[in-house]
């Protein structure tokens, strides 16, 4: 642990200060499409297009599109009966787009492909007449979103290593397992490796649910947190892929704060730091980066240094309702 340094004098000088930007970061190519999607069904339809839920976890980026004309709500009851509405990049249950079907609503599904991969398999697995363990954290959307996909009590949540112990299912169990693509990927490991030890015929997926660019950021941090004295994570505190990048910091013994925005960052945490790693959740715009590295600059000289651990070129397609 640093001991605390003194606070700077009227007169002396600043001492620079290194910052190690992470790459990638930020937006990834599911949070890209959901944006777009909203921002395109503004411009098809008019304002107002409702959205139910946040269309992702950034405080910005939902009152930026609050500006164009999105009208934020938690469920379809809040909608309008001839007014457009996007379900959330988290995914939805299936009986969210069957009522809006009922109510006539025009939707637009702006969940990511990666977690509709998802409920597809989890559709598979229940044709097959297996049980599914699944791997998440309880109350997040993405969650809710998964387990609305198959009839009730067909599918378990687990969290931890200590939940899996506690499953009372049969030796022998007809049991499959999946995950959540916003999860820490040495704790899923972990909680994989328990599912397969206490049921050695538990049936997996047979690529990893953790999306590219969950893993992709978590990696980044890897890199950089090892050579900064603080880890600096953009994201809202109800982003799970941000949330877990403060933990990876955190698991490589740096210290690391979860910020907002860059008027968040207490000057008292650069007292005894000369470098500073920088990153940003899936959900975060540069934008947001800049003005961390902006707001930096002001009370230390900086030298910025972007360490690249993977190139990212996912694109994924827009609903066909936006682009006939």
């Amino acid at each position: 642990m640093n001991a605390p340094l003194h606070k700077l004098v009227k007169g002396e000088k600043r001492p620079a200060l290194t910052l190690l930007i992470a790459a990638p970061r930020g937006f990834c190519a599911g949070v890209d499409r959901a944006i777009e999607i909203v921002e395109r069904a503004i411009e098809r339809y008019g304002p107002p297009v409702y959205v139910r839920h946040e269309i992702v976890h950034n405080r910005y980026v939902v009152d930026t599109l609050r500006e164009k004309g999105a009208v934020f709500v938690e469920e379809l009851d809040e909608v309008p009966d001839d007014a457009p509405v996007v379900f959330s990049a988290h995914g939805v249950p299936k009986s969210v787009p069957a009522e809006a079907r009922r109510r006539g609503l025009g939707y637009l599904d702006a969940t990511c492909p990666l977690v509709s991969k998802v409920h597809r398999q989890a559709e598979r697995q229940i044709e097959k007449g297996r049980h599914i363990i699944f791997v998440g954290h309880a109350g997040h959307p993405e969650v809710i979103g998964t387990m609305g996909q198959v009839p009730e009590g067909q599918m378990t949540l687990v969290e931890t290593v200590e939940d899996v112990e506690r499953l009372g299912f049969a030796g022998d169990a007809d049991l499959s397992f999946l995950t959540q693509t916003t999860l820490s990927v040495d704790d899923t490991a972990e909680i994989v490796i328990a599912l397969k030890k206490k049921y050695p015929q538990i049936v997996g997926p047979k690529a990893e649910d953790i999306c590219y660019a969950t893993s992709n950021r978590q990696s980044a941090v890897k890199r950089i947190a090892p050579d900064s004295d603080l880890v600096l994570v953009i994201g809202a505190p109800n982003s799970s892929n941000s949330l877990r990048l403060v933990e990876v910091a955190e698991r490589c013994d740096t210290d690391a704060k979860l910020i907002q925005r860059a008027e968040d960052i207490d000057p008292d945490w650069l007292e005894n730091v000369d470098t500073v790693g920088l990153t940003a959740g899936a959900s975060a715009p540069e934008k947001l980066v800049r003005e961390v590295v902006e707001q930096l600059s002001q009370w230390r000289e900086v030298e910025e240094r972007t360490l690249v651990s993977a190139e990212e070129k996912m694109v994924f397609k827009l609903p066909r309702q936006l682009t006939e």
